[in-house]
């Protein structure tokens, strides 16, 4: 039974990452109509520039923040240079997909000869140990929880009371319309990649920080649990993905403790594949890209 309790307590900070991810990536889905399958490799490049500065000396929680404003900017300038241009030219989804599955590949590749094979880790101690009850976890590791309950209210603020907020779920559900009504959508789709991808960037670090080491090989694993966790809740909901997070995080880490830690990644992609047959809408049921925040 400890051994569960202990599990319990690794899935909330798991969820805690994910969530962060996840929300990051639906909204991107429900605002631009946008699958971005590079939101992984985006994760880790993000985790190099924060492995890179901790290795100069600079506190990793520095390198967080850094970590993110690249995520920012690099999936700004990746909508501008690259999909924004094959979307004006009238690109399917499918192709899309297509399009943003190349760039995963090559940003791999093109990281792979830099970073090398090898695992790494932050030069960052774990902090003490804190007990809630039978739960134990490190300082950092409560911080991550932290950092995702602030971040998740931050982003229900936004969506609920900001003009931003209600632009962005205006774009989502009609973007013509929107347009029509005086909103500059273009401005507003340029402000959810910066959100979404400093999110994309900060997920990223904290999940490098959670893990003992990681490598170049770690963004595709983190793109399956991002998936998992924004079907689940009902694509292109925010507050879906973070539903989605709560059980997909719990679910792994549980599993983890009862079978092996080795398939937390099948167990997810299983989640994810019996959504999408039983209950492809996901849990929330989708009635407009943003329409649950309104």
């Amino acid at each position: 039974m400890s051994l569960f309790v202990a599990a319990f307590g690794f899935g909330l900070v798991s969820m805690s990452v994910i969530a962060i991810a996840a929300v990051g990536f639906t909204m991107q889905f429900g605002i631009t109509n946008m699958i971005n399958l590079a939101y992984g490799e985006v994760m880790i490049s993000s985790a190099y520039v924060a492995y890179y500065l901790n290795k100069a000396g600079i506190s990793i929680w520095i390198g967080m923040v850094v970590g993110a404003l690249f995520g920012a900017a690099f999936s700004f300038l990746l909508n501008r240079i690259v999909y924004a241009p094959f979307q004006r030219k009238g690109t399917s989804y499918l192709g899309m997909v297509i399009v943003s599955l190349a760039i995963s590949l090559m940003m791999a590749n093109l990281l792979l000869p830099i970073v090398g094979y090898y695992s790494v880790s932050y030069q960052e101690g774990t902090g003490g140990l804190i007990r809630l009850g039978a739960i134990i976890l490190t300082t950092n590791q409560i911080l991550i929880i932290g950092i995702a309950v602030v971040v998740m209210l931050l982003i229900h603020g936004l969506l609920k009371y900001t003009r931003l907020g209600k632009a962005m779920r205006a774009t989502s559900a009609n973007p013509t319309l929107a347009r029509n009504c005086g909103i500059p959508t273009q401005r507003v789709v340029d402000a959810v990649w910066l959100i979404t991808g400093a999110l994309c960037g900060l997920a990223g670090v904290v999940a490098a920080l959670n893990s003992d080491s990681f490598a170049i090989a770690n963004g595709a694993a983190f793109l399956i649990t991002i998936l998992a966790a924004a079907v689940l809740g009902g694509a292109g909901q925010p507050y879906g993905a973070m539903i989605g997070a709560v059980l997909i995080g719990l679910i792994t880490e549980l599993s983890a403790a009862a079978w092996s830690p080795e398939y937390k990644e099948v167990v997810a992609f299983g989640v994810l594949v019996l959504v999408m047959v039983l209950r492809p809408q996901g849990l929330l049921a989708k009635r407009g890209a943003m329409a649950a925040a309104g």
